[in-house]
């Protein structure tokens, strides 16, 4: 299982299967990441959280440990 936290920078990937219940589950949805969309990885801060990404044109920031509940196929570019 690949998830969105390992994704290079500059990469794109297609998202399989959410992780997680309930709440936090409803709440990456809600921000349009759900199954089958495509995320652009644009930046990683220093530490590493949070990722920058591009989802359904649009620019978000999510936490590591939330882009780890996103599975995701190998990267299309």
């Amino acid at each position: 299982m690949k998830t969105l936290r390992q994704v290079k920078i500059g990469s794109t990937a297609k998202v399989v299967k959410l992780h997680g219940e309930g709440a936090v589950k409803r709440r990456i949805m809600d921000m349009g990441i759900t199954k089958g969309v495509d995320i652009y990885v644009r930046k990683v801060a220093p530490l590493g959280d949070p990722l920058e990404i591009t989802v359904r044109g649009y620019e978000l920031s999510l936490r590591k440990s939330d882009a780890e509940m996103i599975e995701v196929s190998d990267a299309l570019d």
